[in-house]
């Protein structure tokens, strides 16, 4: 489906925003929607990605109204990334400590 109305007169479809399960099955088709510019389809994949289309008994999965089944919130994340096209992984590795966080023994 297309959430434009038409190619040549540049109209946003809201209910694609408001209500991405209605017109997207997986955040997968959101990237792939060439009729989207960047911007849109980040506003689509932060609003499948709210608390809001969270499942009560399992937050970690988002189904919007119209979803015909749930993603996890892995999966929109992964295209958030991979519409950002920046590293996966921080700069500089892995974080670690420089000193031990247990506590020093008393003696």
């Amino acid at each position: 489906m297309r959430p434009t109305t038409a190619c040549d007169d540049n109209v946003f479809d809201l209910n694609a925003l408001l209500h991405p399960g209605t017109v997207f099955e997986h955040p997968r088709d959101v990237l792939s929607d060439p009729s989207l510019s960047t911007s849109e389809k980040r506003a689509i994949l932060a609003s499948w990605a709210s608390d809001a289309s969270a499942i009560a008994s399992c937050p970690s999965l988002r189904a919007p109204a119209g979803l015909k089944a749930p993603v996890t919130i892995d999966e929109i994340l992964e295209a958030l990334c991979d519409l950002d096209g920046g590293p996966r992984n921080p700069p500089g590795g892995k974080p670690f400590r420089l000193r031990s966080t247990s506590r020093a023994v008393a003696a």
